[in-house]
């Protein structure tokens, strides 16, 4: 192949893993080259975690050469020429240069050819069909991956319906890179194949979709894409409810400018679940579009709760904290600030959820039943007792009891010859001044 220019190696090009791997692949001749998404990572100069080689060595003799050299070789997909070197630094996925025969959905029948320009026809988009040597010089057989990637294009490698057909999950994987690699309108063709071929989406299993969107929904604004989808009908073959992409729109924005969590940078980061909420916009649609995606029972909680966080938003933060959790609770907030909710509320309820802590109730069930309240009703009471507890102010949660409990119990008995002899009136009558005790416990 030509060189088609060169960059800086990054470091993990050169390290000694990287280095090693290579070595070993290159004995008897053969030339080993980086490949696919790490390559155009480090043109981007963005971080990499998976890094794949290609190599002209068939698989049996690419683990022999591994093995060889002392490298583990871990056999993850032999039908299609892989395998995995494991090395202290990294894992590195070992391809041989392939062509595909025949196509059934993400599986193929391939042959080995000794043609880089060959392996590269057969990949989804331009910019992930470039090579790179270790030193950093640049290989583009198809002659557009350099170009598109600097221009913010992502388009797919020859036909789109062609290459779709092929693997279907490729119809989101356009939407996504995009998202995160492309710039301005996508491009028309593509997505004109992928309204064409979203019918066939039902094909592929429920894990495979919903990994893929949860990839889509962490892009810095994956707005855009939402609603390209959602106006060519895509959406509706992913998504068993009506949803809405303007609410991720707005949601992004106050993302954007969210004031930092405790120790953290302005800005909330990327996070999908959140995101899903916004786009599902109504607790009733989790349900469905948990089974449509396959989400772990983990995962459909935390979009229900941030959900149910963002409908009772301007309940006290300690109620939102205790009910659903901190993360959600401050999730639940951001959503309602994109709802509509007053951004200087949201911040200042998101900065309490953050700091608030919960104190052991000031005033014991054997302190309430010390003034003269049975069991029964009074023991429901002092459950909601505890629950209201958590709206004082720490100081007052910290007081336990004497100033609080004498104050408590004057009150009390002040008031229980004017009060009916019902132990749910007289209970009533107790937490209020139980309560008004507490708040005056300073004083």
């Amino acid at each position: 192949m030509t060189p088609a220019g060169a960059i800086t190696p990054p470091g993990w090009m050169t390290e000694p893993a990287a280095t090693r791997v290579l070595a070993a692949l290159a004995r008897g001749g053969t030339i080993a080259r980086f490949v696919g998404g790490a390559v155009r990572d480090a043109v981007l100069q963005r971080p990499v975690s998976d890094v794949d080689i290609a190599t002209p060595l068939p698989p049996a003799d690419a683990q022999r050469a591994l093995a060889a050299a002392g490298i583990k070789v871990v056999p993850t997909g032999l039908d299609h020429g892989t395998v995995t070197a494991v090395t202290d630094a990294r894992h590195f996925e070992i391809t041989t240069l392939r062509r595909d025969v025949e196509t059934f959905g993400r599986h193929a029948k391939v042959e080995y050819p000794d043609d880089w320009a060959a392996d590269a026809a057969r990949r989804d988009f331009t910019i992930n069909a470039l090579f790179a040597d270790a030193d950093g010089t640049l290989y583009d057989p198809t002659g557009q991956g350099l170009d598109d990637l600097r221009a913010h294009r992502v388009r797919f490698i020859g036909d789109p319906a062609q290459r779709i057909a092929e693997d279907y999950l490729r119809l989101l994987r356009f939407f996504r890179f995009h998202a995160f690699y492309g710039g301005g309108a996508p491009d028309a063709a593509a997505v004109a194949a992928c309204a064409a071929a979203a019918p066939e989406l039902a094909r592929l299993s429920a894990e495979r979709i919903g990994a893929e969107m949860k990839r889509l929904l962490t892009a810095s604004d994956p707005t855009p894409m939402l609603a390209v989808m959602a106006q060519r009908g895509i959406l509706a073959h992913i998504l068993p409810a009506p949803v809405d992409p303007a609410g991720v729109a707005r949601l992004v924005a106050v993302e954007r400018g969210a004031a930092p969590a405790v120790g953290g940078k302005r800005g909330a980061v990327p996070a999908p679940w959140r995101r899903l909420a916004a786009l599902l916009d109504a607790p009733d649609r989790v349900g469905p579009t948990a089974l449509r995606l396959r989400l772990s029972n983990q995962a459909a909680a935390t979009v229900g709760a941030i959900l149910g966080a963002a409908a009772i938003a301007e309940q006290p933060p300690c109620r939102l904290v205790r009910r659903f959790g901190r993360e959600a609770a401050r999730d639940g907030l951001l959503v309602a600030e994109a709802r509509g909710l007053a951004p200087a509320v949201a911040a200042a309820r998101r900065a309490a959820v953050e700091t608030w802590t919960e104190v052991p109730l000031p005033i014991t069930g054997d302190d309430v039943l010390a003034l003269g309240i049975g069991t029964g009703r009074g023991l429901v009471g002092r459950r909601r007792l505890h629950r209201r507890s958590c709206e004082l102010p720490g100081d007052a949660q910290a007081a336990r009891g004497d100033a609080v409990l004498a104050r408590a119990h004057r009150r009390y008995n002040e008031s229980r010859f004017s009060v009916p002899a019902s132990s749910r009136l007289m209970f009533s009558r107790c937490l209020t001044t139980m309560m008004s005790a507490r708040r005056h416990a300073k004083t």
